[in-house]
C-alpha cells in the first residue's frame, strides 16, 4: 500500500468520491423518474424530489452487501491504494460526464467497476482482479435487463387480464395513483443499490490508509454522507436522459409505467440483496422495452434501444482505460 495521505489529501479524495455519488444521483435521476415523468402523473420538479427523499432512505431498508463487494471483491482490497482510488473514480466521472452531454443512458455503476479494474491492473496487472465477484458484476450486465424485461412483461400482461373488464378511464385513475408506489419503491432499490458502490470505494480507500481497525467495514458517517450526496444528485435531475428513457425508447400509460417500475425495482432488491452491484439503468431500460414489447414489438424503437445496449458494453473497458490513464498521470506527480 502506498503511503499515508495526509489528513487533507484524505478528505480531497473522500471529495471526489462523493462528487462522483453526486453525479450518479444526477445521470441516474432519469432512472427514477423518467416513468412517473412521460406519464404525466407529476411534475418533474416534483418526481425529483419524490425520488430524491427515498434515495435517502434507502439505507433504513437494505444491509450493505452490496458496499462489501466493491470494497473487496472487485480488486484485492490489498492492491488498492489512493491512486487506484483516484484512477477509478476519474474514470467514472469522465465517462458519466460524456454519456451525460450526449443523453447517453450508461451505467454509472459500471463505469466505477470499469475504472477500478483498468487502475488496479495498472498497478497491479490481472492476478489483482478479484474474479468471482467481478464475474457476478458483468453477468449482471447481461441478466438485470433480462429480468427487468420479464418481470415487467409478466406484469403487464397479468394486471391487463385481470382488468379486461375495467374502462380506460377507470384503470388510468387507479394506475396514476399507484405510480407513487412503484416509483418509490424503484428509487428505494436504485438508492440502495447505487449509493453502496461510492460507500465501498470510501471504506476501501480509509482501510488502505489505516483508519479502519479491526478489518474492512463501513462507518455509519459514510453512509449517511454517500445517500445525502446521490439524493442531491437526484434533486437536480438529468433531463436529457429522461427524455430517453421515458419517451423515445416507448410511450407508456400509467399502467405500463408502474409495472415497468415495480418490475425494475424488483430486479434491484434481488441484486442489493445477494450484494451484486447492477445498473439501474440497464434495469429499468429493460424493463420499459419488456412493457413497451407487452403492447406490440413495433411499439418500441429498436434503434434507440440498440445505441443504448451498444452504450453498455463499450462503457466498462472506456471507463476502464480512462482509470488506467489518470492511475499513470497521477504517478507523475507523486
Amino acid at each position: 500500500m502506498d503511503a499515508t495521505l495526509a489528513l487533507p489529501l484524505l478528505i480531497a479524495l473522500i471529495g471526489v468520491a462523493l462528487l462522483f455519488d453526486f453525479l450518479n444521483g444526477l445521470h441516474d435521476a432519469a432512472n427514477s423518474i423518467a416513468t412517473i415523468v412521460s406519464t404525466r402523473v407529476l411534475r418533474p420538479q416534483y418526481a425529483v424530489l419524490w425520488a430524491a427523499f427515498f434515495n435517502f432512505i434507502a439505507f433504513l431498508f437494505f444491509g450493505l452487501h452490496v458496499a462489501q463487494t466493491i470494497g473487496t471483491g472487485i480488486i484485492d482490497a490489498a492492491v488498492v491504494d489512493s491512486r487506484v482510488v483516484f484512477g477509478a473514480l476519474m474514470g467514472a466521472i469522465c465517462w458519466n460526464v460524456i454519456t451525460w452531454v450526449f443523453g447517453i443512458p450508461s451505467s454509472s455503476s459500471h463505469a466505477l467497476i470499469g475504472g477500478l479494474v483498468g487502475a488496479g491492473v495498472t498497478k497491479a496487472g490481472v492476478g489483482s482482479i478479484v474474479w468471482g465477484g467481478l464475474g457476478k458484476t458483468a453477468a449482471a450486465i447481461f441478466l438485470s435487463p433480462l429480468v427487468g424485461f420479464s418481470l415487467a412483461l409478466l406484469l403487464v400482461l397479468i394486471v391487463s387480464w385481470a382488468l379486461i373488464r375495467q374502462t380506460p378511464f377507470a384503470v388510468d385513475h387507479a394506475f396514476r395513483s399507484l405510480q407513487f408506489v412503484s416509483a418509490s419503491l424503484y428509487s428505494l432499490g436504485h438508492g440502495g443499490n447505487d449509493a453502496q458502490k461510492t460507500m465501498g470505494i470510501i471504506a476501501v480507500l480509509l482501510y488502505s490508509q489505516g483508519h479502519l481497525e479491526g478489518g474492512f467495514y463501513v462507518p455509519f458517517w459514510v453512509v449517511i454522507t454517500c445517500q445525502i450526496a446521490m439524493a442531491l444528485g437526484t434533486l437536480f435531475g438529468g433531463w436529457r436522459i429522461v427524455r430517453t428513457m421515458g419517451s423515445r425508447i416507448t410511450r407508456l400509460t400509467p399502467l405500463q409505467g408502474f409495472c415497468a417500475e415495480t418490475g425494475g425495482a424488483i430486479t434491484l432488491f434481488m441484486a442489493t440483496s445477494l450484494g451484486i452491484p447492477v445498473s439501474t439503468t440497464h434495469t429499468i431500460t429493460g424493463a420499459i422495452v419488456g412493457v413497451g414489447a407487452a403492447r406490440r414489438v413495433s411499439a418500441v424503437r429498436w434503434s434507440i434501444a440498440g445505441s443504448i445496449v451498444i452504450a453498455w458494453v463499450v462503457t466498462m473497458p472506456a471507463a476502464g482505460a480512462i482509470g488506467a490513464f489518470f492511475y499513470l498521470a497521477c504517478g507523475l506527480f507523486t
